[in-house]
């Protein structure tokens, strides 16, 4: 393990000051499930670490029907996918925070984190996406939302700048006819990360997809956004055919490699099998 120096910040605008003073080398402590252990192996360089865990902003969980849901950077997921608001409303987010990691990881290890880690197999992150996730951020210059599927840039990169970070992720309210789910794929129990996974997220009026939004993880450089898949079910019943067409188009979409845990042509499959499962369970969670 590298020596790391620790700093608690007092506010949002003190973790901006630290991260600033530490350099390109000092990280936000939000979590710490990911980032310790890439220390301790020498993966990341980290000279300080800034710990928000004891700022209320980071710190947040709050539901209101009118504006949604607004979960802070590090709050821990037990207490995301415990709170029965977002058992109700954000089921998404619950099949994914639930698999991550064990009890012990959930018990630190937040959505924030996960974002900021920024990695393509993340498991919360095709969801966050596909329920229409926003990240505000705080840095030197101020404020600014960036929508989740908008904030990586390259496999454990992404948007944020020098000194900045995220403080919270926000999801708009759910209304009528909108249903959402989100699944992986992994070969065994022992091996956590996914092969493939998906989310999908659909709105149903007067019989037929008003709206959709279809999201995959695991098969690209970064998490994808399939707008094309959204699409091949805009504006049709849902049906087996549109299911399968918007199946077929995530699978276009994913630019997989092969590695220990998967193939191309296996991964390209999942692509369009998990899209079509979730598209399936969003509907029917709708019903």
């Amino acid at each position: 393990m590298q020596a790391v120096n620790y700093a608690r910040a007092t506010d949002v605008d003190d973790a901006v000051r630290l991260l600033i003073e530490g350099g390109e080398n000092a990280r936000v402590l939000a979590g710490g499930t990911d980032l310790i252990v890439q220390a301790r192996e020498r993966k990341r360089n980290v000279d300080l670490l800034v710990d928000v865990k004891h700022v209320e902003e980071f710190m947040v969980l709050e539901f209101d029907t009118n504006t949604g849901l607004k979960v802070g950077a590090a709050t821990p997921l037990y207490q995301v996918y415990g709170d029965n608001n977002v058992k109700i409303n954000y089921p998404a987010i619950v099949d994914a925070s639930t698999v991550i990691g064990g009890k012990a990881i959930q018990g630190r290890a937040s959505l924030g984190g996960n974002l900021g880690n920024s990695s393509p197999a993340g498991d919360s992150l095709p969801a966050m996406i596909v329920l229409g996730g926003v990240a505000t951020l705080a840095g030197p210059n101020g404020r600014r939302e960036v929508p989740v599927g908008e904030f990586f840039t390259g496999p454990g990169r992404n948007i944020l700048e020098t000194g900045e970070l995220i403080v919270y992720i926000s999801f708009p309210p759910v209304g009528a006819g909108e249903g959402a789910a989100w699944e992986r794929f992994i070969p065994r129990n022992e091996m956590d990360i996914a092969v493939a996974s998906a989310g999908a997220w659909v709105k149903i009026e007067g019989g037929s997809v008003t709206d959709a939004r279809i999201a995959l993880g695991a098969v690209a450089a970064t998490p994808l956004v399939a707008n094309d898949a959204a699409e091949a079910l805009i504006g049709r019943p849902l049906t087996d055919e549109s299911i399968s067409a918007a199946g077929d188009a995530a699978s276009e979409i994913a630019s997989p490699i092969t590695d220990m845990r998967g193939s191309i042509k296996q991964r390209k499959h999942l692509a369009k099998v998990l899209t079509e499962r979730t598209i399936r369970m969003a509907a029917d969670r709708i019903r």
